[in-house]
């Protein structure tokens, strides 16, 4: 298996994670999206199948967003006098795994393997967190992966806000 970005003549082939959003994301929205440089796309292919993708782009947590809790949580890692209205992230816009890998932990692994990639950026782009928008049935599978809800405010909604704190990495 191996991570490829994806790149305006890349010929996409079929693929299923059994969502439709996140299925109609990749073939028909991810290379508008690299276009216009809102989100960058990585595919996982296998034996010319693709066996999952993610897609990047920035973000930030802002004190806006989030509860009073969290956000002291969050403010009070940093020193007094180098704190902040919001501090920097790379949020995970989509994630799927296609349903002929699923059971056999490619998810974990290829959250595992982008963490390590981001932590090894760090030299070249400076952020915190990882978030992600994550769909209320992929809300155990983050938290499995370390992510933590960061705010109440979206209870009831389609997606929880949800992040990882690169200091963990460490």
């Amino acid at each position: 298996m191996k991570i490829v970005p994806l790149t305006h003549d890349y010929t996409l082939t079929n693929f299923d994670c059994g969502d439709s959003d996140l299925n109609e994301f990749l073939m028909e929205d991810a290379k508008h999206f690299l276009s216009k440089r809102i989100a960058n796309t990585f595919i996982l292919e296998d034996d010319g199948r693709i066996a999952a993708y993610f897609c990047l782009l920035n973000d930030k947590i802002s004190r806006i967003e989030i509860t009073n809790s969290r956000w002291k949580k969050i403010k009070d890692s940093f020193p007094e006098g180098k704190q902040f209205r919001s501090y920097p992230s790379i949020k995970i816009g989509r994630f799927a795994v296609s349903v002929d890998y699923r059971g056999q932990n490619v998810g974990s692994w290829l959250l595992d393997i982008l963490k390590e990639r981001l932590y090894m950026m760090q030299s070249q782009s400076a952020f915190r967190f990882i978030t992600v928008d994550a769909y209320l049935s992929a809300i155990p599978f983050y938290q499995k992966n370390g992510f933590v809800e960061l705010t109440q405010k979206d209870e009831g909604e389609y997606t929880r806000l949800m992040y990882f704190d690169m200091m963990e990495m460490e």
